[in-house]
């Protein structure tokens, strides 16, 4: 018997876990990015297949769905950290890694339910080599078509296309560090740093090696930031989802939070410095 197993006290099924998103305040018609954990949600029938059927049960056709597809590992190997990998190999990795291809490239550690639920039937991915979502339902195409490669969880991108439609956030046994959407007020402070990245992309059907500019991102402090939000007594639904804890969060207030939190902060820090 599993650890998971050992502490689940009863088998999570398609059918209760829809009515834990109900609970939750999950409805029909709703545009919602789910951040997730399988384990967090005991042991459950049909493992992450299940997870995604109840949420399409919940939402429906009416509704949108949407995950982080992203690929870190399609990325230029100067940068990798966790592990980074001999200088001499990086003209050999940058000459040779496979273009993205949203249809086949698979994800790099965005858990179970991110890896089945690219592969659904009426799902759609953007083309972008790092930074990729995948939706389904009624605004796909809204939130999928036209991200820029350039600021790829900027206005341009499908985190920004949920926030002009009034979507939510779904954490689903994992915490603010793991909220994507959050990424979007790091764009609307004034005078971000960036900083250069690369991917291998197929352009009219001819892989590039394609150089792209993002934001230097800060989500070490995004704990910080979420537990100010929820102490200021913004909106967040709370429940069990399973064994999971989930938060229901509308993203446009909690964008909004977040950069006016993180122009306090900078102004803040330019004070300390000069201090």
């Amino acid at each position: 018997m599993t650890e998971i197993e050992q502490n689940t006290d009863y088998p999570k099924t398609r059918g209760s876990l829809a009515e834990d998103f109900r609970n939750l305040g999950l409805k029909k018609g709703m545009t919602v990015i789910v951040h997730s954990s399988l384990k967090s949600l005991g042991w459950v029938v049909g493992g992450p297949v299940a997870v995604v059927q109840a949420l399409m049960d919940v939402l429906s056709e009416e509704g949108t769905l949407v995950m982080p597809t992203h690929t870190a590992h399609y990325s230029d190997p100067a940068g990798w950290m966790n592990p980074p990998v001999p200088e001499e190999w990086w003209p050999v990795i940058r000459e040779d890694m496979p273009a993205f291809d949203p249809a086949i490239t698979p994800t790099y550690y965005m858990g179970a339910i991110v890896e089945a639920f690219r592969t659904f039937p009426g799902v759609i991915r953007s083309n972008h080599p790092t930074e990729s979502f995948s939706a389904w339902g009624k605004n796909k195409e809204t939130i999928i078509n036209d991200h820029a490669l350039d600021f790829g969880l900027g206005e341009s991108s499908p985190i920004g296309n949920i926030y002009s439609l009034g979507g939510y956030v779904l954490l689903l046994g994992v915490g603010y560090d793991s909220n994507t959407s959050m990424h979007l007020a790091e764009h609307r402070v004034p005078n971000p740093k960036t900083e250069e990245n690369a991917g291998p992309l197929l352009v009219e059907g001819k892989r590039i090696w394609y150089t792209f500019t993002q934001i230097s991102y800060r989500e070490e402090l995004f704990e910080e930031i979420g537990k100010a939000y929820e102490e200021a007594n913004f909106p967040v639904s709370k429940g069990m989802v399973g064994q999971a804890h989930g938060r229901l969060i509308p993203q446009k207030e909690l964008v909004d939070f977040t950069l006016k939190w993180l122009i306090q902060y900078d102004e803040a820090s330019k004070t300390f410095k000069k201090a």
